[in-house]
C-alpha cells in the first residue's frame, strides 16, 4: 500500500496543471466545481458568482485602462464565471467589454446579460441592438428591463424577441428600496424569468417579500449591489474575520459578504463588480467549497449586524 501511495505521489508530481489532478481524484475535482443553482424556467445552471460593471468598466480609451481590466475579465472566466452584467446605464461599460471578450480563453461559455434603459419600444429597440453590437453577441441570453423604467412598453418587445429567439430570458430589475412595492406587483403579474435587486447584509428587506415570491413564481434572482459600492469593506476594515467563517469556506470578507447571499435558496447568482485582478480571485473564491446552512447564515447575521 505505501509504495501504491508513493508511486502515485510522484506520478501527480509529474504531470502538469490542476487537470490532472483532477482527474485521479475525485474529491478534489468536486471541491474545484464552480457552485451552480438552477434558472427556475428551464432548470440551465449558472454559477451563483456572476459579475457586473457598474462603475468599474466605465473607463475611457487611451488611458491604458481597459488593458488593465484585461486580467480581472480572464481571472473570471479561469475560476468558472459565466454570467456578466451590464447597461447601457453604465457609461462605456459595455463597449469595454465588447472589446476585451474576443482577447478571453473560455469566453465561450459568456452568459450575456444586459438592460433596456429608455422611454418608447422603437428607442428601446435601437438601443438593445446596439448593446448587442457593443457587446458583440449574436444574441443576449438575458435582456432586463433596468429600474423598471416604462416596463411594460419594453415587456411586449421583450416577448416578441424571446419567441425570435433574438435573447433567452427577460427580467427586470430595481435598485431602488423605495420600488419595492412597485416590483412586487410586476412580479405578481408577469412571468419574469428573471428579477434583479439588491440584497445583501447590509440590506436584508428583500428577505421579507421579494424574495419568497420569486421563489414562489419560480423566478431566477439576481443579487446586485452585494458589497454596497464597497461601504461594506469600509465597515470591517480592520476586523479580523471571525474563525468560524471558515465553516462556509470563507477566507475573506468577500467570501463572507458573497456567501451569505447566494446560500439563500432563492437567490440564483449575486454580481459583484471590481476593477481589480486580487479582488476578483477574492470574489470568484466564494463559487467554491461549502455555503453557510441556516444557522450559520443567521450568526453572519448578528455578527455583522454588531459591527
Amino acid at each position: 500500500m505505501l509504495e501504491r501511495m508513493t508511486k502515485r505521489r510522484a506520478f501527480l508530481r509529474g504531470m502538469t496543471g490542476l487537470g490532472a489532478a483532477l482527474l485521479l481524484d475525485p474529491a478534489l475535482a468536486q471541491a474545484r466545481l464552480p457552485l451552480t443553482r438552477p434558472i427556475p424556467a428551464t432548470g440551465e445552471r449558472i454559477p451563483l458568482i456572476g459579475m457586473g460593471s457598474w462603475l468599474t468598466f466605465d473607463v475611457s480609451s487611451g488611458t491604458g485602462a481597459r488593458d488593465r481590466l484585461q486580467p480581472v475579465l480572464q481571472a473570471f472566466f479561469d475560476h468558472g464565471g459565466r454570467l456578466i452584467d451590464s447597461s447601457p446605464m453604465y457609461g462605456t461599460a459595455e463597449r469595454v467589454i465588447g472589446e476585451l471578450l474576443p482577447r478571453m480563453k473560455g469566453r465561450e461559455s459568456l452568459f450575456s446579460a444586459s438592460k433596456v434603459w429608455i422611454y418608447g419600444q422603437a428607442l428601446g429597440r435601437r438601443q438593445m441592438e446596439t448593446s448587442r453590437q457593443l457587446w458583440g453577441v449574436p444574441r443576449f441570453d438575458l435582456m432586463q428591463i433596468h429600474n423598471m423604467l416604462d416596463w411594460e412598453g419594453h415587456l411586449e418587445v421583450l416577448r416578441e424577441m424571446k419567441r425570435a429567439e433574438r435573447l433567452r430570458y427577460l427580467g427586470i430589475t430595481t435598485s431602488h428600496g423605495r420600488r419595492h412595492d412597485d416590483m412586487l406587483e410586476a412580479m405578481r403579474r408577469t412571468d419574469f424569468d428573471f428579477v434583479q435587486f439588491t440584497y445583501g447584509l447590509h440590506d436584508r428587506e428583500a428577505e421579507r417579500r421579494l424574495l419568497p415570491l420569486a421563489a414562489e413564481r419560480g423566478m431566477a434572482v439576481i443579487a446586485n449591489r452585494p458589497f454596497d459600492g464597497g461601504a461594506l469593506f469600509d465597515r470591517v476594515r480592520g476586523k479580523p474575520l471571525p474563525a468560524w467563517a471558515g465553516e462556509a469556506d470563507c477566507a475573506n470578507w468577500a467570501q463572507f459578504f458573497l456567501k451569505f447571499i447566494v446560500s439563500h435558496p432563492a437567490v440564483t447568482c449575486a454580481i459583484p463588480a471590481t476593477s481589480n485582478p486580487a479582488h476578483m480571485l477574492e470574489n470568484m473564491g466564494a463559487n467554491f467549497g461549502r455555503l453557510p446552512d441556516a444557522a450559520l447564515r443567521r450568526r453572519m447575521a448578528r455578527y455583522f449586524d454588531s459591527l
